[in-house]
């Protein structure tokens, strides 16, 4: 028995050792699926995941698609790409991050992730850390805010990390130098502010550092030591002034939309492998190298709308492999080089116009004459080199001035530098405020709106999600985007200026505002003003995508301003309510939906920036509904109109009931806009237009009557047939008491724009669990209600 007991031992020992040995290919295919079917049904079954199913062999059976991709070594993931659909909106508001990325963890041999154009939304989980074998991170163009998880520096694998077109907001970590084998970074167009750390000078490994479309301040740590850069890109922030320092074995730089100013560095010459060169829209001064030209590897060059002078000679040099080359905007004079002449050139992409260069052989250039260049290099003090002996006459002519003033030469010299010298200290008083401005609480705000900064902060971030970016344009990039502001593409006109039409060059449709700036207004309100505007960014406003500003050039004082916004497509909410317009009606839902919408712009336009717009001339023609019928509102009260308007009162001399009128807007601009949004309700419940006050007056009393009744076809005798076919008379009443109230006669009883949203949200709720309910099996909607039976 004991020899039998042994041997079995034996066998089962040897049997459970074999076993062991045999790969468990079942067991952990069956998790790593689940883990992938799991993460398929958190990001809400994208379309571009339809082919994974519970029978799916992800490693080896698995239909092959370059946006949905696993691979696996051994059996497990170890690289999981997804990539969905370019402006993808934000997952539904009951995805949990946390209970994602907890999903990723239960994958711990991923070395490769990306997961791009999905919808996340949410800070960043520092459960990333988990996946420590990580090595290359894409989760681009979602929907991330909040600060980038210093956990992150714990994945001593990693070698390149992506974040682009998210929210992330803070400072560019310090901790960087934490990732040993880190060679690409790139944080483009998030939110991150403040000064790039001087730790990013010590990523020895780094190849390629992309922070563009940021808000950074400062001057670039010294980048010399980065031995392996190849790629810079620092554009649309407010760097400068001083030119990084860098490596001369660098091959892209692109420091375009900063505040670089001051000359070129001397040894940017000898940069010899230098193919990417962009410096446009700065503000750098002094001669330009005509070697920039002929550097051995240079294929790209921009210099565009700076302030680079010197004369250029028709035998210049250019490598042969350079394609495109702008100097345009800049002080540049001499003639075209004929390296760069594009009769003989017809691969080359040339830009010289706004210098004061000769002729050229296109005729649709635009040149400056060569007096414009002197003079606006003497506002910044350089004279062109070419001039030095006339400079030094004028110099003469000034101290002959000052000490006789007797001939009339010397006098007019004497006022021009006068004037140059004036301008240069107003171009310098002007570049003190930011180009890009950063949101930021004044400590003249009442203490109950900065407590409530964290949440008007988030409130803003959640209601520009998917909304590009605001940036400052050229106005060349506004010329080219209406054809030069041509009569065709004028589509209003107004006392402020005019409205066009256009297309960028990305291909995006916009309205340009072109306001007329009046010259009371000083520098630091037109700053403020400005300010706002870059805040106007929200899912249900006609949002502001930039700005540009046209300057005079006598005393450097801002003329005129250009606002761009996004282009609406489907016409106004009016058109889609009032009989025989447009042809189509929008149902009660639908009519619920674009109410919710004004009022959540409302919403924001109060309380989602510091200080909130008030009193902004809400009317159902300012309603504009975009390719879903999501309503956008595109009238608000912008300070730089209403200063102008008030201006224009006290300048015109005009009634001060007019002027008492305004005031009042401005005091009780919240009630007001309360008010207006009930005429708006009005129309929609009507599907009629109403144009008075005396129209208005006529519907309160006819709602007053029908809420009080407790028959459901008097409040339907009212509303728009189109509408009340399909309409619940709980979701009908609601939004009839609301309107009611917002129509109020004493402005303090009119309700909270909180209180007008959620009542028409429980409209909205009562009329989806009514039309669910009121549909027999065969899908008919069940009788109307009968007519009210008369009163004795």
């Amino acid at each position: 028995m004991a020899a039998l007991s042994y041997h079995l031992y034996y066998q089962l020992t040897f049997l459970s050792t074999f076993l062991f040995l045999i790969p468990h290919t079942t067991q952990l295919q069956s998790s790593q699926s689940w883990s992938l079917l799991r993460i398929q049904h958190l990001l809400n079954y994208p379309s571009v995941l339809s082919q994974w199913h519970d029978y799916t062999d992800f490693c080896y059976g698995a239909a092959e698609n370059a946006s949905a991709s696993v691979v696996c070594y051994q059996d497990s993931v170890t690289q999981l790409h997804i990539i969905g659909n370019e402006g993808t909106p934000p997952l539904p508001k009951t995805f949990s991050m946390e209970s994602f990325f907890t999903t990723l963890t239960r994958l711990p041999d991923l070395k490769v992730l990306t997961l791009t154009s999905l919808g996340l939304w949410g800070p960043l989980p520092t459960k990333i850390s988990r996946l420590s074998n990580l090595e290359i991170v894409n989760i681009s163009s979602n929907y991330f805010f909040g600060a980038i998880p210093h956990e992150i520096s714990r994945l001593s694998n990693l070698q390149t990390l992506i974040l682009d077109y998210n929210m992330f907001s803070g400072q560019v970590p310090d901790w960087l130098t934490k990732l040993p084998l880190l060679a690409v970074l790139s944080l483009r167009n998030n939110t991150l502010d403040g000064n790039i750390p001087d730790s990013i000078g010590s990523l020895s490994s780094l190849r390629s550092l992309t922070l563009s479309s940021n808000n950074l301040s400062g001057d670039v740590p010294d980048l010399t030591g980065l031995k392996n850069l190849q790629i810079l890109d620092l554009e649309n922030n407010s760097l400068g002034p001083n030119f990084p320092k860098l490596e001369r074995r660098i091959i892209t730089v692109v420091l375009k939309g900063n505040k670089f100013t001051g000359g070129l560095p001397s040894d940017l010459g000898s940069f010899y492998l230098l193919e990417h060169l962009d410096l446009s829209s700065n503000r750098f001064v002094g001669p330009f190298s005509p070697l920039l030209l002929s550097l051995p590897s240079i294929k790209y060059l921009s210099i565009r709308g700076n302030r680079f002078t010197g004369t250029l000679v028709r035998n210049m040099s250019c490598n042969e492999e350079l394609g495109f080359v702008d100097l345009s905007e800049n002080l540049l004079s001499g003639n075209l080089p004929a390296c760069l002449d594009l009769s003989s050139q017809h691969s080359k992409a040339v830009l010289y116009s706004g210098n004061c260069l000769g002729s050229t052989n296109n005729s649709s250039d635009k040149q400056n004459p060569l007096v414009f260049c002197q003079n606006q290099a003497l506002a910044v003090g350089i004279v062109p080199p070419q001039k030095e002996g006339n400079t030094e006459k004028k110099k003469a002519s000034v101290a002959v001035a000052i000490i006789g003033g007797v001939v009339l030469g010397v006098l007019l010299g004497a006022i021009l530098v006068f004037f140059a010298v004036r301008k240069k200290n107003d171009r310098k008083a002007s570049n003190k405020a930011p180009r890009r401005l950063v949101e930021h609480v004044s400590s003249a705000y009442p203490s109950k709106l900065l407590t409530d900064a964290r949440y008007i902060s988030q409130t803003a971030k959640l209601g520009a999600l998917g909304i590009p970016q605001y940036k400052s344009f050229s106005l060349v990039d506004l010329e080219a985007a209406t054809n030069n502001f041509e009569k065709s593409n004028l589509i209003g006109e107004g006392s402020y200026g005019q409205m066009y039409r256009g297309r960028l060059s990305n291909g995006t449709s916009v309205i340009i505002r072109c306001i007329k700036v009046k010259k009371g207004q000083s520098t630091q309100n037109f700053n403020r003003h400005i300010e706002t505007i870059s805040k106007l960014r929200h899912r249900h406003l006609v949002s502001a995508l930039g700005h540009s500003i046209e300057y005079n050039l006598e005393d450097s004082t801002v003329s005129q301003l250009f606002l761009i916004f996004e282009y609406v497509p489907n016409g106004n909410l009016r058109n889609k309510i009032s009989h025989g317009v447009d042809g189509q009606n929008l149902s009660w839902t639908q009519r619920i939906s674009a109410a919710i919408g004004v009022a959540k712009g409302i919403q924001f336009l109060h309380g989602g920036i510091i200080p909130g717009l008030f009193a902004n001339n809400l009317k159902i023609t300012n309603v504009l509904l975009d390719q879903n019928l999501g309503a956008k509102i595109c009238s608000y009260n912008l300070a730089l109109l209403s200063e102008n308007t008030k201006l224009e009162i006290e300048a015109e001399g005009l009634s001060l009931g007019l002027l008492k009128e305004f005031s009042e807007r401005e005091m009780h601009g919240g009630e007001i806009d309360i008010y207006d949004f009930g005429v708006i309700l009005l129309e929609i419940v009507s599907g009629k237009p109403i144009t008075s006050h005396h129209e208005v007056l006529i519907m309160k009393s006819l709602l007053q009557s029908a809420i009080a009744s407790d028959c459901a076809a008097s409040r339907k005798a009212i509303a728009d047939p189109d509408a009340c076919k399909t309409c619940s008379d709980e979701s009908l009443r609601t939004v009839m008491e609301i309107c009611l109230r917002c129509l109020s006669k004493d402005p303090p009883q009119r309700p909270s724009i909180e209180d007008v949203l959620w009542n028409l949200q429980f409209a909205a709720q009562v009329q989806e669990g009514w039309h669910a309910d009121s549909f027999s099996s065969e899908g008919s909607p069940v009788s109307p209600s009968q007519p009210c039976r008369p009163t004795n």
